[in-house]
């Protein structure tokens, strides 16, 4: 029996081959496009989310951290040992060295410069980038005066001395910007709070806070609120930005403040410093009894006195 293929056989066999073919190719085909969409889908997707870690990591705890060992632990070395010092020239003890005292702090305040000079922050955290540039000013600005008056404080009383320098016009602007610095540092961490509570709900420092108003904030918008009229009022002071919000809060709730007349925050304020009624450590001290369920970044100065 003759087995061979016909013509027709030939043909049937060739194009069942050329369809298997075109299938095959087809598939690879739809198969390689699918990726590449699927790839450009995904790669959007990552692109975005890394938008996003970028924009909520601008003021993460991890950042604040950072910043506050850093740039604001060194200016607050130089700013606990300039009240040090300058509360020994007050006392006018025949003892204390004028120009030394003021030799030493030039020094400290000028390494201090050097040491944030090294430093800096990401351009994502324009408010640490502006605070740290704000204490770099400050300290220039300190050792500018210092410097200036090492030779002549020994040719002046203590209280000469002490007021030439609380009018010298280097010296007023080395508070400003410290204070400015302090304010841009602190406004961070509500833009921090705001990161992992979107309701919270913000004061403009530059209105005046009634009772009420001040009741209402919570503890990081009560820290800003304070940064900014301590800014306003050019009150350099020792101690930190939250240890005169527990003793407004202490005021409040004792009663004093219904008892003295007083209906605003920055009546409060005026009256505490004028008395010298806040020192460092007054919130570490109150924190657990005030501010127990408050939402605070994990920064030392929240937990230590330093």
């Amino acid at each position: 029996m003759d087995k061979r293929l016909t013509r027709t056989d030939y043909l049937f066999a060739l194009m069942f081959i050329f369809m298997l073919v075109c299938i095959l190719g087809a598939f690879f085909y739809g198969l390689r496009v699918g990726q590449e969409k699927s790839d450009q889908k995904y790669d959007k997707i990552l692109h975005a989310d890394k938008a996003v870690v970028q924009e909520i990591g601008a003021y993460d705890q991890q950042v604040l951290v950072s910043y506050y060992h850093t740039i604001f632990l060194p200016f607050r070395e130089f700013q606990n040992k300039w009240f040090e010092l300058m509360s020994q020239i007050e006392l006018g003890n025949s003892t204390v060295d004028a120009s030394a005292v003021l030799k030493e702090l030039y020094k400290l305040a000028d390494e201090k410069y050097n040491e944030l000079q090294k430093k800096s922050m990401p351009a994502s955290s324009p408010l640490l980038v502006q605070s740290h540039q704000g204490y770099l000013k400050s300290l220039k600005l300190f050792a500018d005066t210092l410097k200036s008056y090492q030779t002549k404080a020994n040719g002046l009383t203590s209280p000469q001395l002490l007021d030439a320098i609380q009018k010298d016009a280097y010296f007023l602007e080395a508070k400003t910007q410290a204070l400015t610095a302090q304010k841009n540092y602190f406004d961070s961490i509500v833009a921090w709070n705001g990161t992992i509570d979107q309701d919270i709900e913000n004061f403009d420092p530059n209105n005046n806070a009634n009772l009420d108003q001040w009741r209402a904030m919570n503890i990081n918008v009560k820290n800003h609120y304070i940064t900014a009229k301590l800014l306003k009022n050019k009150a350099f002071a020792p101690f930190y930005p939250q240890d005169l919000t527990i003793r407004i809060d202490e005021f409040i709730a004792s009663g004093q403040a219904k008892k003295m007349n007083v209906t605003d925050v920055n009546q409060t304020m005026d009256l505490l410093l004028s008395t010298n009624a806040v020192r460092p450590g007054d919130f570490v001290k109150g924190k657990s009894k005030w501010y127990a369920n408050e939402l605070l970044p994990q920064l030392p100065f929240f937990s230590d006195v330093n």
